[in-house]
């Protein structure tokens, strides 16, 4: 169901609103990453959303500025996934200020597979966050105006 204003739809307050959004994506990051609800990487996303989509409640793309052509297939992949599986997907710009909020590296060193994020419940409760609420709530008007992977800049801090 849609319920947006004249005023969402014609786009006045579309800048506010899209930092509000990102604002509330970065307050999710934040608080599912020391949970252990993030998981990060085209493959190991594309193996966490084959053995348990129902547990999957945001996808992030995010983009360079690389064309890389087999990321593309990748992407198209991933996006009719959650989008059978009824998973939330928004495509993320700002790869830095994606990494600085993830931490940006493995263990070893080794820069992290950003390109796709995927934030999942907690094993021990259905999550409920104010902020994972009003991402998800514009995920769901964006597709009320065919826009079904909507893109947020992260500003950087």
């Amino acid at each position: 169901m849609c319920n947006m204003t004249f005023e969402e739809n014609s786009g006045e307050n579309s800048s506010e609103r899209m930092e509000t959004v990102a604002k509330a994506l970065e307050e999710v990051l934040s608080s599912a990453l020391p949970q252990g609800c993030i998981t990060v990487g085209v493959y190991e996303a594309a193996k966490s959303l084959n053995v348990d989509p129902d547990n999957v409640v945001l996808c992030l793309l995010a983009t360079d500025e690389e064309e890389d052509v087999a990321l593309q297939i990748h992407f198209t992949l991933i996006q009719a996934f959650c989008c059978e599986n009824d998973i939330n997907i928004l495509r993320v710009s700002n790869m830095r200020r994606l990494a600085e909020i993830l931490g940006g590296v493995k263990p070893g060193g080794e820069p992290l597979d950003l390109h796709c994020v995927l934030v999942t419940n907690p094993q021990s409760s259905q999550w409920k966050d104010p902020a994972l609420s009003k991402v998800n709530r514009f995920c769901r008007d964006s597709r009320c105006l065919d826009q079904w992977v909507p893109v947020i800049n992260l500003p950087d801090r």
